[in-house]
């Protein structure tokens, strides 16, 4: 008898075993990638132990996987697509993973074989606004047998599919897909809407955004509102106004009744959820017009703001505006990582969300207190005829910024002295000064605009942070890169602005180096638990060996090129574009057209406490986008996404011998 009941205990004990390695968080990270971010908290983590600082050396590329776009785009000329910004999802050895043409593939883990492609067509309807065909991946959700991949296109379908084949679930919305321009608030025409990020899932609710046309064509732009769907049915929950309507939370924040035709404040990057909770967090972008805010004076809640939503109504929670009023598309990028800190001896649920304008701000995640205080500072005028700018905008005391704030001439390059001087005349052809110094109209001979710095693309980008949880370090990668923001006389029939804006953001001085002092490209590691910079390192040579600074035996400056972070239990890998070229209006009328060229294709391996390189492994070509990992059978892999534009886009893995 006492033997039978060891063998139960025993088989109880092995049950219990097999239940914890298929329902545990933690354990599933361990062998899959199952979010965008390797969770719904945007850790961009996984705790595999399999590649350490001893073997690291020794990763070689195993598989390359040739994106299905490729014969489309062969057979039509016309066709033009971004690089290739998707990072896949690994689900029981199985990638998912979505192209720059919003085509759906499942990709073997292990060999990078195709399994099944599903093409929505959605280039028929002529390129996506903004920046043409690109997009950054899919959604992944499952009851029992029941496994979906969500995408959602770059034509604004919300699709859901059969993880197993492929194929459209005729059970959700109409026979598989969703027709997001409808259900708006106001008529939306297509080639102004679309969408370019995976979507997420929050206790079975379908989170939503939009990528919107940035520039205004037409009085009322496409509202920004965020959706959510049942993952089951496709069935519209709840709506989120963006731009408060008569009667809600903010909508005395727009003046003379802006709230009923400004568009835009939309979410078009990646979200956060946090489960437990049954919170999503919303990280919102500029209204219309990016540079020019006449037409809406105000605050204007919830452009640049984070908000966290109820996932099952869409209530608001909370919210935090980290830019009034703004004149400088420094719209939230990166979806915020959901950290648990320890503070002054307290435990808080956070979240942390890294901005273009070089600040990391943290919040309890449950009541939207933020952890350190943040301060309304004074900030300079506008100059334009009839626009208001905040007086005041946030500055968080903790963390200090992660890179560099505004342009002064300590800023500039100093080199020589004759480059200094070479420097400072160009810039005293712009207005400039600190952190958020107000765009001005373009005049001759000056000023031909204002220089921000960050620029408008970053700071922080879309590409995001890591964060560990085991050291409360939080990753952040960024880019030291200055814009000129000019207005002109609006040139649109139809539209109200009295102006409208533009930017240049790759400035040079004669030279043809950087106006602004290195390092151009870096990544901080901020300990969380005390809001201190930990370290601080360059990524990528930058114009050392320029024949101007050659002479001075420089090391690495920084490459002003996007990087890519993936935190492991004992490393931190970091990749960076390449060159990237672009030019306004192909054929067909895209809004950008690029060309990218291969530059110093690494995968760095860095200590991360320290930040020291520890490895570097060549790539075939410069990361796109997020690298992601997972293991099958006990063999590591490590994904990188690599090409697009005018060269092939592909998938990368990585294994050791």
């Amino acid at each position: 008898m006492k033997r039978v009941s060891r063998m139960f205990s025993s088989l109880a004990a092995v049950v219990y075993l097999v239940n914890l390695c298929v329902t545990s968080p933690r354990a599933e990270t361990i062998s899959a990638w199952p979010a965008y971010g390797a969770d719904k908290a945007s850790s961009k983590y996984a705790p595999l132990t399999h590649i350490t600082r001893d073997n690291v050396q020794q990763l070689r590329v195993v598989w390359r996987w040739l994106s299905v776009d490729q014969p489309i785009l062969q057979a039509d000329s016309t066709l033009w697509t971004m690089v290739y910004e998707a990072t896949p999802l690994m689900v029981g050895g199985v990638l998912y993973t979505s192209t720059s043409l919003s085509q759906v593939a499942a990709i073997d883990a292990a060999t990078g074989k195709t399994l099944w492609v599903y093409d929505p067509k959605s280039y028929l309807h002529g390129s996506p606004p903004n920046l043409g065909f690109v997009h950054r991946g899919v959604a992944y959700w499952q009851d029992g047998a029941d496994q979906r991949i969500l995408i959602a296109t770059g034509d604004a379908y919300l699709i859901a599919l059969d993880a197993q084949t492929g194929n459209p679930l005729p059970q959700f919305g109409d026979q598989g897909r969703i027709d997001l321009t409808q259900g708006l608030r106001r008529p939306v025409r297509r080639k102004y809407y679309g969408v370019s990020s995976p979507p997420i899932i929050c206790r079975d609710v379908i989170v939503i955004g939009a990528s919107i046309l940035d520039y205004p064509s037409e009085q009322a732009m496409p509202p920004g509102d965020v959706r959510g769907f049942d993952v089951r049915t496709g069935i519209k929950r709840w709506t989120f106004h963006s731009v408060p309507q008569s009667g809600e939370v903010g909508n005395e924040t727009w003046a003379h009744e802006s709230w009923q035709h400004v568009g835009n404040t939309n979410v078009w990057t990646l979200m956060s959820c946090d489960e437990a909770l049954g919170y999503v967090y919303l990280p919102f972008s500029t209204p219309s017009n990016d540079y020019y805010g006449a037409q809406r004076l105000g605050h204007n809640l919830f452009a640049e703001s984070l908000v966290a939503v109820q996932a099952h109504t869409g209530q608001r929670v909370w919210h935090f505006q980290m830019v009034h009023h703004g004149l400088w598309d420094y719209d939230l990028p990166a979806a915020p990582n959901l950290v648990d800190i320890t503070v002054e001896g307290k435990r808080i649920r956070a979240v942390a969300q890294v901005s273009k304008q070089g600040f990391c701000y943290v919040f309890d995640r449950v009541t939207g207190e933020p952890v350190w205080p943040i301060e309304e500072r004074p900030v300079s005028p506008s100059t334009v005829p009839g626009e208001h700018a905040s007086p005041t905008q946030p500055f968080p005391t903790k963390p200090l910024p992660f890179d560099r704030q505004g342009v002064t001439p300590q800023d500039l390059i100093d080199f020589t002295p004759e480059l200094h001087r070479e420097a400072l005349e160009v810039l005293m052809k712009y207005a400039h000064g600190p952190l958020f110094t107000p765009p001005t109209i373009l005049t001759a001979p000056t000023p031909l605009g204002t220089m921000i710095l960050p620029g408008v693309t970053g700071g922080a980008s879309w590409s995001g942070a890591a964060f560990h949880p085991d050291t409360g370090l939080l990753y952040v990668p960024s880019v030291t890169l200055p814009s000129i923001l000019t207005l002109q006389k609006q040139y649109i029939t139809g539209v109200g602005d009295a102006y409208v804006g533009d930017n240049n953001f790759r400035f040079l001085s004669p030279s043809g180096l950087p106006l602004i002092k290195p390092p151009y490209g870096r990544i901080t590691a901020i300990d969380l638990n005390t809001g201190e910079h930990r370290w601080m390192r360059p990524i990528g040579e930058g114009p050392r060996r320029h024949p101007a600074l050659a002479h001075l035996n420089l090391p690495p400056l920084g490459s002003p090129r996007r990087s890519f972070v993936l935190a492991t239990k004992s490393l931190l890998f970091v990749a960076q574009e390449g060159i990237r070229r672009f030019r306004r209006l192909s054929p067909r009328g895209y809004a950008l057209e690029i060309s990218a060229e291969n530059d110093q294709p690494f995968l760095l391996a860095l200590d991360p406490a320290t930040g020291d390189r520890i490895a570097q492994i060549a790539l075939p070509g410069n990361a796109t986008g997020s690298p992601m990992t997972y293991q099958i059978g006990g063999k590591p892999y490590i994904v990188v996404p690599i090409g697009g534009a005018s060269l092939p886009a592909e998938l990368v893995a990585l294994s050791l011998p």
